[in-house]
């Protein structure tokens, strides 16, 4: 009803204004003939032309003290809110997820989560809120409680440089603090790196996956760890894109993927060939060379020619997050994989650099976060779409 009356006016106001056009043009002859009979016309017509002004103006400044005017703005508020929360209602989720991943007791949360999804319906947002904050710290506090792998605790001796091979468990002093390293160092003269992939080739949903076990086994590896940042099944926000990754990866068999994938082209890759390793900023400074043994692209650097890379969180939050974070990095003609536990990435790339590894580039973390040698050192986590392997020669 009002959006008819509000079109009532509208043709109101333009037939006032035919009006006064054709008033004003058929009086034109006479503005001719009789100065003053002119300047009357005038005044009269800019007069009624002030008035009608005046009143659209008016009627203008109602429209929007109406209720629907009112009602529209508190609305788009309400879907901001709404939008907000629900945003970290799925944040949340998925780090409930990660934590039952690694084997956290997530009965407690689960139920708290419950409650969320309770306030969340009833549109109470302020209490749904505030519970995911005291949700987000208990699921923070479960994931420390055990991510410290169990062959490593307090009696861990302090080293703060890197193994020359060979696995190790090892307490790393920092600016940072002390944080506990998993690592295992390889010499690439007797080493070759590779990345195995449970797809064939690119896949867009519903790909494959595996455990870091399994990919050991069937590569006949002596050691391996998680791959690149994927979308798990579990995830909400991975429902039509269930296993996917998005960034260079050259597999054992040689077969790249993501070639067409331009968006993650800028995120920083390792090159392994031979006795070396070449780490570049951007992925899309490296071709599609299949001489080479293995290609992986994955972020932050964290380490770079000897400095560290990354100072500081680069908008995400889960980069300020401590937890596991492994790793793929190089010291010559060594090689390493590894896990810095509960660090930040800023505080993983410390340890790094503390420990005189020259180049390293983060991995996935969370519940994906897995490292084998002669077993888990960390992990087993969830089935993953890539790992990074470590075959003799």
């Amino acid at each position: 009803m009002r959006w008819n009356h509000f079109i009532s006016r509208k043709n109101i106001f333009s037939l006032i204004a035919a009006v006064i056009f054709f008033t004003i043009a058929g009086v034109t002859g006479l503005l001719y003939k009789n100065t003053w009979v002119r300047s009357q016309v005038l005044s009269h017509e800019n007069k009624v032309l002030t008035q009608n002004l005046h009143k659209t103006q008016q009627e203008l400044d109602s429209l929007k003290k109406e209720n629907q005017y009112v009602i529209n703005q508190q609305n788009l508020e309400k879907i901001k809110q709404i939008q907000t929360t629900y945003k970290k209602a799925v944040t949340t989720y998925e780090r409930l997820q990660d934590l039952k991943a690694v084997g956290g007791k997530t009965e407690k949360l689960d139920e708290l989560y419950a409650r969320v999804l309770t306030y969340l319906a009833e549109e109470n947002f302020s209490s749904g809120e505030a519970m995911l904050a005291m949700l987000a710290q208990q699921i923070q506090s479960e994931k420390e409680k055990i991510s410290t792998p169990t062959q490593a605790g307090a009696n861990t001796p302090v080293q703060n440089s890197a193994p020359g091979s060979g696995f190790s468990a090892q307490r790393v002093e920092t600016d940072a603090g002390t944080f506990l390293v998993s690592i295992i160092a390889a010499d690439l003269a007797s080493t070759k790196v590779i990345v195995d992939t449970a797809s064939d080739g690119d896949c867009k949903d519903n790909c494959p996956v595996l455990s870091l076990g399994d990919y050991v086994s069937r590569s006949g590896a002596f050691a391996g760890v998680n791959g690149t940042y994927f979308c798990p099944s579990s995830y909400p926000s991975c429902a039509d894109k269930k296993n996917t990754f998005d960034v260079l990866v050259m597999n054992k068999n040689k077969v790249y993927f993501n070639s067409a994938n331009n968006v993650y082209s800028e995120v920083p890759a390792v090159i392994f060939s031979g006795n070396s390793a070449r780490f570049v900023g951007k992925s899309l400074e490296w071709g599609r060379d299949k001489g080479v043994d293995a290609v992986i692209a994955n972020r932050p650097l964290l380490v770079s020619n000897g400095q560290v890379a990354f100072g500081g969180s680069s908008g995400e939050a889960k980069e300020n997050i401590r937890g596991g974070r492994s790793f793929v990095g190089a010291s010559g003609s060594t090689a390493y994989i590894g896990v810095v536990f509960n660090a930040s990435l800023d505080e993983a790339a410390k340890v790094l650099h503390t420990m005189g590894v020259q180049n390293a580039i983060n991995l996935d973390d969370g519940g994906s976060v897995a490292l084998w040698s002669s077993g888990y050192k960390a992990g087993p986590g969830r089935a993953i779409p890539n790992a990074i392997l470590f075959v003799h020669k």
